[in-house]
């Protein structure tokens, strides 16, 4: 087996070796497979921080292995910051962050190293705060009886207790922890809104706010085939038009084969039901 400095290596060496080392493969088996010897990948795998856990794929807006090894390539040739950036189509506040935060404490960075200390940040299944601790949970419940919101509740916990950093919940940590059924028990009405579940700011709903819905609309795939065709007079076709601010709204009901329209005011309260 030919002799190569440890730190003279290819980087595409490199990277086939610690690819296998995250893939589950031993040390000895990812040196033999890339054609250096096991002093050579022991160094490696020491300089790396000792990478061990086995790699799997996350979103495109983090660093990959390959964008870490471009910024190591680019700081080694002295490149700006900001050309490194440009070149792995980041913004260079990222790359700026990165440096700072997954270089070696020497000072150097390094490739390998900076993705493993990633991989050890990343977030982990954690219990809830609320459901850990019963004063907190006997807290918020508290207050949620006396009708405050949970915006409220999350300013008082900071303000009453500012030095116990483990009560300082968001509100959306709260909402949260009501509709699991946390801060009391399922079904009651904790929230002043009266809302037992998390409603979508889109269009539509979740399955389980759906089931909860009384109506007996029919879907729009069921309709029969010579609605869809438009060969036959008495499939009426709704829609609802609404004004300025919301104020105002007119019903539509249009014949699907001769095209006859209704329109039906609508001066009062317009939704679903109406």
């Amino acid at each position: 087996m030919p002799y190569v400095a440890w730190n003279k290596a290819p980087v595409d060496t490199k990277r086939r070796y610690f690819e296998l080392i995250r893939q589950g493969a031993s040390g000895a088996a990812a040196s033999r497979r890339v054609g250096v010897s096991l002093s050579c990948g022991s160094l490696w795998y020491v300089d790396a921080g000792s990478v061990s856990f086995v790699e799997k794929p996350i979103d495109s807006r983090y660093l990959t292995q390959d964008d870490r090894i471009e910024i190591a390539d680019g700081l080694a040739a002295g490149e700006p910051v900001k050309s490194i950036a440009a070149r792995i189509g980041k913004s260079y506040q990222t790359v700026y962050r990165e440096i700072a935060r997954n270089r070696r404490p020497d000072g150097r960075y390094q490739p390998w190293y900076a993705h493993g200390q990633a991989h050890l940040r990343r977030r982990r299944q954690r219990p809830r705060r609320v459901s850990v601790d019963d004063q907190l949970r006997a807290v918020i419940a508290g207050k949620l009886a006396k009708h405050w919101s949970p915006a409220q509740i999350s300013r008082w916990l900071r303000r009453r207790w500012p030095k116990r950093t483990d009560w300082h919940l968001c509100h959306e940590t709260i909402y949260e922890a009501v509709y699991r059924g946390l801060v009391v028990a399922p079904g009651q009405q904790a929230l002043r809104t009266r809302r037992s579940y998390r409603r979508g700011r889109g269009r539509g709903r979740t399955r389980e706010g759906a089931l909860k819905q009384c109506t007996n609309l029919k879907s729009i795939h069921t309709r029969p085939a010579a609605a869809d065709q438009r060969n036959q007079v008495g499939h009426w076709e709704g829609d609802l038009l609404v004004g300025a601010f919301q104020h105002s709204a007119v019903a539509t009901l249009v014949d699907r084969k001769t095209r006859h329209t209704l329109l039906v005011p609508n001066c009062h309260r317009h939704y679903a039901e109406r």
